[in-house]
């Protein structure tokens, strides 16, 4: 009997183990984030005593760009404070009047509080923007190379159209690519600057986008869900030389049609504070703030308190923007020109002018070339390994924002190296390419 009972046990655990390692059909299928794929094979490497430029994540580190001084001590004061509690669900009023005045001073946007939804960084907003927006099978439309589009579609269960850009528009997308795929979409989801290009609209090609989403929905009926625009301007305060534009200063029109993200993130360096701002029609934002809280994607209280008062001295504000942006243009500036000399040189590369972000689009074409010890670079990934191993110098490939890996363009970052780090990685990168053959 005891035996009896021993053997059922074991098989009731079996089939117990077996029901837990089954998950969601989403959870299954969901790809993880190449980038973090290379940065973490980055990271082992420098573990082992690498010495390597990593040009990979979009982030900041805070030993080369801290935040603010009066931001840290603003933060602080508020946990001191007991600002400790839960916030509420759209994020507290004086920040939401702080964004409102700011959108309408450095913008020209008139959005009130209403209209305005704080949340744990930008991704929530992202994710809540496509969760009040999609239903499964409905078709967003969105350029590659983009930042993690792919993804929130497939969270969401929408169809995707990835639009081939190019090089000669510096891959922002044109409104005669993207036309011809907005009849029945749902969503168009657009950024500027560019992440991973580190390029921008023009007021030109921006308002002619918005003119061919204007005449699409002027051919939807009343009962018709309209094409919406997500416009990611998480690095509009991030420009180097160019003026940001937006789709509703240019054509009031789209008003009732824009969601947009944005927020502290990446303006103050301010990634791991987690403070961003959506803002756009007050019935969305509404559904979107009840998606966030459901989520509990909240930014902590004491840093919404801390923001509110940062951002309220406009001076401070314009100070720090103006020598953090210099010293990231610098190291974007010796990237750029460094690959224009290899140019000059002879070598097969090329590089996109910086224009805002912390990003500079460069071209490695040695897809096909052979390594001193007989590997064939196959791919783009192949060649950034490559790089990685013989140069010290990460990057990451556009095959990782949607394009294909036959592509010879990649991202680099600036806001995780210090400018002699990038002036040390150029030799490396002229010796490694040299003993391709």
């Amino acid at each position: 009997m005891f035996a009896i009972f021993n053997n059922v046990t074991k098989q009731f655990k079996v089939e117990i183990k077996h029901i837990h390692m089954k998950v969601s059909v989403l959870a299954s299928s969901l790809i993880g984030s190449e980038i973090i794929k290379i940065g973490n094979e980055v990271n082992e490497m420098k573990r082992k005593g690498a010495s390597i430029a990593n040009l990979t994540i979009g982030d900041f580190d805070a030993n080369i760009y801290p935040i603010p001084t009066e931001l840290k001590a603003g933060i602080v004061e508020a946990y001191n404070a007991n600002q400790t509690n839960y916030p509420p669900a759209d994020g507290v009023l004086p920040l939401r009047e702080t964004v409102s005045e700011l959108l309408k001073d450095r913008f020209g946007l008139e959005y009130n509080t209403n209209s305005i939804l704080v949340s744990g960084g930008s991704r929530p907003l992202i994710y809540a923007t496509y969760l009040a927006l999609i239903d499964p099978g409905d078709t967003v439309v969105f350029p590659a190379p983009s930042w993690n589009n792919n993804h929130y579609s497939h969270l969401t269960s929408a169809k995707t159209i990835a639009v081939e850009t190019d090089a000669e528009h510096n891959f922002m997308p044109t409104a005669a690519q993207l036309k011809p795929h907005l009849k029945g979409a749902t969503l168009l989801a657009l950024c500027s600057p560019l992440n991973p290009t580190g390029t921008m609209f023009d007021a030109d090609s921006l308002a002619e986008i918005c003119d061919a989403v204007l005449e699409e929905n002027a051919t939807r009926g009343a009962d018709e869900k309209p094409l919406y625009m997500m416009y990611d301007q998480i690095y509009s305060l991030l420009t180097f030389g160019k003026e940001h534009v937006n789709p509703v200063s240019l054509r009031p029109a789209m008003r009732e049609f824009t969601v947009f993200v944005d927020g502290s993130s990446k303006c103050l360096a301010a990634t791991g504070v987690r403070v961003g701002w959506g803002f756009g029609p007050e019935d969305i934002i509404n559904r979107m703030k009840a998606l966030v809280g459901h989520m509990g994607a909240w930014a902590p209280k004491a840093e919404q308190v801390a923001m509110s008062n940062y951002f309220n001295e406009k001076t401070q504000v314009d100070t720090f923007l103006t020598s953090f942006k210099a010293q990231i243009q610098d190291s974007l500036n010796a990237l750029y020109n460094g690959f224009n000399e290899l140019k000059a040189e002879g070598f097969n590369v090329d590089a996109v002018e910086p224009m805002g972000a912390i990003y500079l689009t460069i071209k490695i074409d040695y897809i096909g070339k052979t390594t001193e010890d007989g590997q064939v670079l196959k791919d783009s990934a192949d060649v950034n390994f490559y790089l990685i191993k013989e140069a010290g110098a990460a990057l990451v490939p556009f095959s990782a924002f949607g394009n294909e890996d036959s592509m010879p363009w990649f991202r680099a970052s600036v806001g995780a190296c210090t400018l002699q780090d990038i002036k040390d990685m150029l030799p490396r990168i002229k010796t490694a390419l040299n003993k391709l053959k």
